[in-house]
This record gives C-alpha cells, sequence and structure tokens, in this order.
C-alpha cells in the first residue's frame, strides 16, 4: 500500500506544483486609487513660514514709481509727516499704509464740450458793465512734494474736486469783473489773464499746491455785443484817423506860418537895409557932388565918351575928364 499510495501523491504534489507555477499574477487598474503618505508635520510648518515669510516681505517693500510720491498711513499713529520720494521703501507690515499721488506736471481744463454747443464746464461771467462772457480757462499744477502729507491729511485725494475747481471758477469770475467787455476781448486780455494767475497761486499755495501756468483759452460775448463793440471800435479809428488828419493840418498850417514869418522878416530886413544903403548914398553925393556925375557915367555904355544931361543950363558932360578925376582921386 505504501508503494502504491507514493506515486499517487507524488504526483499530486507535482501536478500542484504546476499549478502554481502557471497561477497568472493579479492586474492592478490605473482608476484604483492610490493611497499617499500624508505630508509630515515638519513639511506643513516649513511651507507655512515661506508663505508668511513672502507676505511679510511684500507688505514690509513699498516701490514708488516716478513720478510719484509716497503718504505713509499708520494705524498706529496716523499720517507720519515724511513723504516717501521714488525709489524702494521699508514700511511696517501690515501696520503702514503707502497712499501714492501723482507728482507730475498736471493740468484741469474747464471748457465747453458739449457737441451740441453746451457750455456746462465753461465759466460763464459778468463783466464790470453787467454783459455776460464765456471763459475757457487751462491750469496747470504739480502738487508740493515736500507737502504731500499735509495735503494727503487735509484734502486727500479729491483735491481737484474740492479746491481746484471751485477756485477756478471764482478767481476767473472776480477778474473778469474788473474790466469792461471791450478790454477783455481786445487789449486787456493779458491783463486778466495775470489777474487771474495771482489770485491762484495764494490760493493753490495756501493748500499745498504749486501753480505752474494759467491759460486763458477763450472769451466768448453775445454776438449783438461784439457787433456793438467793434463798431464802436471802428468809430473811434476813424476818429483817431481825422484827429491825425487834422494834426498834420494844423502843423502844414504852423509850417506855413513860420515860412511866412520868415519871409517877412526877410523882406523888412532888407528894406532896412534898402535904406539905409540909400541913406548912406544920399549922404555921399550930398558930400560929393561930383560922385553924381560918376554914377552916371558908370552906367553908361563904355563906348560913350559925351552925353548931353538935362540940367538947368543944357551943357556937355566930358566923360573922360571925369574918368581921369575919378582915377586921379582913387589912391
Amino acid at each position: 500500500m505504501t508503494d502504491n499510495a507514493t506515486p499517487d501523491n507524488t504526483a499530486a504534489n507535482e501536478a500542484g506544483s504546476d499549478t502554481k507555477r502557471t497561477r497568472p499574477f493579479p492586474k492592478i487598474s490605473n482608476d484604483a486609487p492610490v493611497q499617499r503618505r500624508p505630508p509630515s508635520r515638519r513639511v506643513l510648518w516649513t511651507v507655512g513660514g515661506l508663505v508668511a515669510a513672502a507676505l511679510l516681505i511684500g507688505q514690509s517693500v513699498k516701490v514708488v514709481p516716478a513720478g510719484y510720491v509716497g503718504v505713509v498711513f499708520s494705524a498706529l499713529s496716523g499720517v507720519k509727516p515724511n513723504s516717501l520720494q521714488e525709489g524702494v521703501h521699508f514700511v511696517t507690515p501690515f501696520v503702514d499704509q503707502v497712499n501714492l499721488y501723482d507728482a507730475k506736471l498736471q493740468e484741469i481744463t474747464l471748457a465747453h464740450t458739449d457737441e451740441n454747443g453746451g457750455e456746462d464746464g465753461a465759466i460763464r461771467a459778468r463783466s464790470q458793465e453787467g454783459l455776460d462772457i464765456t471763459a475757457d480757462v487751462t491750469v496747470q499744477f504739480r502738487i508740493d512734494r515736500s507737502k504731500a502729507a499735509i495735503l494727503h491729511k487735509e484734502l486727500g485725494r479729491s483735491y481737484v474736486r474740492t479746491v481746484i475747481s471751485p477756485q477756478i471758477r471764482s478767481k476767473v469770475r472776480d477778474a473778469i469783473g474788473q474790466f469792461s467787455a471791450a478790454d477783455i476781448i481786445s487789449t486787456k486780455r493779458q491783463q486778466v489773464e495775470a489777474s487771474i494767475t495771482g489770485a491762484l497761486r495764494e490760493v493753490f499755495t495756501k493748500n499745498n499746491l504749486l501753480l505752474d501756468a494759467v491759460l486763458l483759452r477763450e472769451l466768448r460775448i453775445p454776438d449783438s455785443i461784439a457787433k456793438a463793440i467793434e463798431q464802436k471800435q471802428a468809430a473811434e479809428q476813424q476818429v483817431a484817423v481825422e484827429r491825425n488828419r487834422l494834426q498834420q493840418a494844423t502843423i502844414s498850417a504852423q509850417r506855413e506860418v513860420v515860412v511866412a514869418e520868415g519871409a517877412a522878416k526877410s523882406a523888412i530886413a532888407k528894406a532896412r537895409g534898402d535904406a539905409e544903403a540909400l541913406t548912406l548914398r544920399g549922404r555921399a553925393l550930398r558930400e560929393n557932388p561930383l560922385l553924381i556925375q560918376l554914377t552916371v557915367a558908370e552906367k553908361l555904355a563904355p563906348g560913350i565918351n559925351t552925353v548931353m544931361l538935362p540940367a538947368d543950363g543944357n551943357f556937355l558932360l566930358d566923360l573922360k575928364s571925369l574918368q581921369t578925376a575919378s582915377k586921379t582921386a582913387k589912391p
């Protein structure tokens, strides 16, 4: 029995061994969830520390761009007096807040912008005589960098709306009210602009702003008033022309009077000279009677030696003897 049993068991064992060898390995599905080990506490603390450090650095480092100035507001002490200029700055994280203000040249324009002809943005004022005048104005300004903290504390970011626009309108109206409409649109425009500039510079300085320029772009008055002013100016120019002509005529008449007076004085002087000459000549003739005969002889032609003179007793005048006598009488 032992011999019979042994071969059977051996066969069975061999069959079992073959079965184990040929059994396939179980397949692992890709969709099956993979179990991962949770991160350790040390890794969590490291990541948390890096995030906190990044937040601290981001809150403590502030960059002020070119053309801007920073004003620091502290949750503990309020607005700090020193402004931050351009560049990188370190502040207290989560406590200090940096407010940026544009420090470049800015401008505000108050003018009519309505395409239908409206003038909601323009400044309406009255001239010295009460005429309606509409003005378009551009104001160029910048904030005072050294006083940006005071500006932020007293006015805030809305300083253009609360200070600049109302003050521009007020000062433009005041300046226009000091001049007549004719002067504003003709000869006094620069004076109006200078008056506005002076008044606004005082207001801007008081509010920590720097005024750069005031540009009075356009002044408009009603057409009827403009025509009346033009006619008045044309009449004044015509009067000026006539006045100039009258002055020229007056000057010409005065010149003629001066010339006539000069001619009269010359004639008088000549007559006086002639009279004095005649007086002297008469005296000489009385003192030298022979000069009469010599004068007559000089008036005659040189070829005539004898002439008949109409005297009381008719006689012949011997010119040769007179000429000889004259030559001997001369030294």
